[in-house]
């Protein structure tokens, strides 16, 4: 009897383990097997952080790319195919917003401008110039709110332009072939920069945090309360790739890591150029953080891209990844920031 229960015990135990992990990242992979560049959560990808952690227990990990970026995560968000997803500040308030039970883990990756960039003969010079201009905008992601932010500084909006709705490849193809003025992206346009297709008009984080985009790690709220252990785990696992995305030690090793993903190693050297890995590469969800997407929830239903307010602190659940930094002793590693984005003592 007591070895039978013993064995019931044990395949209850395994039952209850997932068989796989599947993860949706809000951009499209390159290569075969996929991958992507630009933060801790594909630096995770890169080094089968978590294939290591759970190879024993014999479950698989899915990374899942969308080349529909955001909205195309919160599609399969809304379907139940993912577990956990990465993705930008907008895309996910919208989400929430519309009723999709997920809760925000941990900031995996912060602090990150747009750019704008014309053909290099245009006389586009500065974003006043946009006005009844071409340009490019991939509407959803967390590209769309920092640009209308950025043009309602220069006393426009998307009704000023010529909006054209594009995602990242498609916007940088367009550029390219001046079938567009202007493309609003990322990292991406340096490519096309440094290869003579583009110039770089504008670049957000120069204005200040408040110009900036954060992206985050989420679970779906089924699979939290169905394996809580296994999140910890997931959080934990994220937090060490981005403490090694954040050591300063590694930077030439993380850039050459993330060009394995199509983006060339200058490119992440532009991108980070004048900024800290640790500032970039917080896991924290500090006041800075809970501030910026209390701001895209507030932005988000001004601009009528949802129709109820987001409560974002009910949102948030950050006890993984204090239990994380606890058990990595890492708790005072990363510097929070305020709410206005200046660092704390």
């Amino acid at each position: 009897m007591l070895v039978a229960a013993l064995s019931l015990g044990a395949a209850a135990a395994f039952a209850d383990k997932p068989s796989v992990i599947r993860i949706g990242v809000a951009q499209q992979g390159a290569g075969d097997p996929p991958t992507f560049g630009g933060s801790p959560a594909a630096t995770v990808q890169l080094q089968q952080l978590l294939e290591k952690e759970f190879s024993a227990d014999g479950i698989k990990v899915e990374w899942v790319f969308f080349k529909g970026a955001g909205p195309a995560v919160n599609e399969a968000i809304a379907n139940k195919a993912l577990d956990f997803a990465f993705q930008g500040d907008l895309p996910a308030v919208l989400a929430r917003a519309n009723g999709l039970k997920t809760h925000l883990l941990l900031a995996a990756g912060v602090r990150t401008g747009i750019k704008i960039a014309v053909p290099p003969d245009s006389d586009i010079q500065s974003i006043k110039d946009l006005k009844d201009r071409r340009v490019a905008i991939f509407r959803g992601t967390n590209l769309q709110l920092v640009a209308d932010n950025v043009l309602a500084k220069n006393e426009l909006d998307e009704r000023s332009l010529k909006v054209i709705n594009l995602d990242t490849a498609s916007s940088l193809a367009a550029l390219a072939s001046k079938g567009i003025d202007a493309s609003v992206n990322d990292y991406h346009l340096y490519k096309l920069r440094d290869a003579g297709l583009a110039k770089i008009i504008y670049e957000s984080q120069n204005d200040g945090p408040q110009f900036t985009r954060q992206t985050h790690l989420l679970v779906l709220d089924d699979f939290d309360r169905a394996h809580p252990d296994i999140v910890q785990r997931v959080v934990t696992v994220f937090v060490k790739g981005a403490q090694w995305s954040s050591d300063e030690a590694n930077r030439d090793a993380l850039f050459k890591l993330w060009a394995k993903s199509g983006v060339p190693y200058s490119s992440w050297q532009a991108e980070y150029a004048g900024q800290s890995l640790k500032s970039r590469n917080s896991p924290l969800l500090d006041a800075f953080f809970v501030a910026r997407y209390k701001a895209v929830a507030q932005d988000a239903l001004k601009l009528k891209l949802i129709r109820q307010p987001v409560d974002v602190d009910s949102w948030i659940e950050p006890r993984y990844l204090v239990t994380a930094l606890h058990t990595l002793k890492l708790d005072h590693y990363w510097t929070a920031y305020d709410a206005a984005g200046k660092p704390l003592p």
